[in-house]
């Protein structure tokens, strides 16, 4: 591998790994002390340790496995690695604070009454380490995985996927959780959505990418195959030197915005890209018709 790709995977990892762990400290020190609970594979993973006492560190690892290999062959190699990073990294400091409990160097937070303030700080540190995440390009696997998978193969919305899986995995939880840990949990959700969208640079849907490049048709076949997306190429003029180009227009998701940066300056160093707020997306890949 070439020092300067090397160097753009660690740039890219460390902060995810930083993301992980304040997201594993929060999931430890205020979720599962005050028996609260998440959406996807994590919930999954908070239910078989209410119930059956299972670490969250082995589930979470044992549950993405097939995940990763079911990704790896349909979604390609080059999306899965930062997953792969994420959800390794995640799996590392969950074990981490477990033994850190284990030993008493971590006393979780438990409130006996007053659920909010510990609801209020686990939307803080899960939605700001899952906003360090997102911002780097990387997931936590699970119903990210799930939900591009079947986005690739049915055409499902990626976020619609992941709400109707979070839903499912809450609703699971009304039979073995009390009914008011499940509306601190959406609190929780609420706040930790919030914290994820002040991370990654707004509260829209998605963000829209005008390119003016040289090599136009590189850059749209680019993004096709490595996120999956559609790229519409417009004629133009060049008002100073009067060349004839294409620009590339593209819509995606914010998760999706450092992975298209990095494939144009792959692509070519001196792109120029222009980069909006969309308010709505419709279409293909996003909200139904």
């Amino acid at each position: 591998m070439p020092l300067s790709q090397l160097q753009t995977i660690l740039r890219g990892a460390l902060p995810i790994m930083l993301g992980t762990a304040i997201y594993a400290f929060g999931l430890h020190y205020f979720v599962i002390s005050n028996e609260l609970m998440e959406g996807g594979i994590t919930g999954i993973a908070l239910l078989l340790n209410y119930i059956f006492g299972f670490p969250p560190s082995v589930t979470t690892l044992l549950i993405n496995i097939p995940l990763f290999v079911l990704g790896w062959r349909i979604l390609g190699k080059s999306s899965m690695l930062y997953t792969v990073i994420g959800t390794l990294s995640l799996s590392f400091f969950l074990w981490v604070m477990e033994q850190l409990i284990r030993t008493g160097w971590l006393v979780p937070f438990r409130s006996e009454h007053d659920f909010f303030l510990a609801t209020a700080y686990a939307g803080f540190t899960l939605g700001t380490g899952l906003g360090i995440v997102f911002r780097y390009g990387g997931t936590t696997g699970g119903s990210d995985i799930m939900a591009r998978i079947a986005h690739k193969l049915k055409g499902w919305s990626i976020g619609r996927t992941i709400l109707i899986m979070d839903a499912v995995v809450i609703g699971a939880s009304l039979f073995f959780i009390p009914k008011e840990k499940i509306l601190y949990t959406f609190v929780v959700v609420f706040i930790a959505s919030k914290m994820i969208d002040i991370f990654i640079e707004g509260a829209y849907a998605a963000r829209a990418f005008t390119i003016i490049t040289s090599h136009a048709d590189r850059v749209a076949a680019a993004i096709t195959k490595e996120l999956d997306r559609g790229a519409t190429l417009f004629p133009a003029i060049g008002a100073y030197s009067g060349q004839h180009k294409n620009v590339v227009y593209c819509v995606v998701a914010r998760s999706e915005m450092k992975r298209l940066k990095d494939l144009v300056r792959s692509v070519d160093p001196l792109a120029f890209l222009i980069i909006t707020e969309v308010h709505d997306v419709v279409g293909e890949g996003f909200k139904p018709n």
